[in-house]
């Protein structure tokens, strides 16, 4: 029972990982600026963005592995969860017209840049409600 239980362990580790490295990948192309570049040159708001939509991404993951007894169930609602946090960033970026989202994070607007990071996180907790 406990190696049953180790390997479905590792299995779901290994998977949510994979979906999580998966939606950065998605996120980096979706955002109009190059985040590793903006982050290599010390640009805090595009860090802190990423790193809600990373921490983000984990937590819906984490609600996946909590809620299904398999791997399969815990991929699928992980991935539904995952898009809708996306769809939810892309609402966010179009709610408000009256500031740039991107323009401002690859000018180094750190509190667009927390802003948006309270924002992944938010919506990353409702979607793992909904999907749990």
């Amino acid at each position: 029972m406990l190696l049953g239980q180790l390997e479905s362990s590792i299995a779901c580790l290994l998977v949510s990982a994979l979906i999580v490295l998966l939606a950065v990948f998605v996120f980096t192309r979706v955002t109009k600026y190059d985040d590793w570049a903006e982050i290599a040159r010390g640009n805090a708001a595009a860090a802190l963005a990423l790193g809600g939509k990373v921490v983000g991404a984990a937590n819906i993951m984490r609600v996946a592995v909590h809620t299904n007894s398999g791997v399969v169930d815990t991929v699928l609602w992980g991935l539904i969860g995952v898009g809708l946090l996306m769809l939810a960033y892309l609402a966010f970026e179009w709610l408000t017209p009256r500031l740039d989202v991107n323009k401002a994070i690859a000018e180094g607007n750190v509190a667009v840049g927390l802003l948006s990071a309270a924002f992944s996180l938010a919506l990353s907790l409702l979607v793992g409600a909904s999907i749990a």
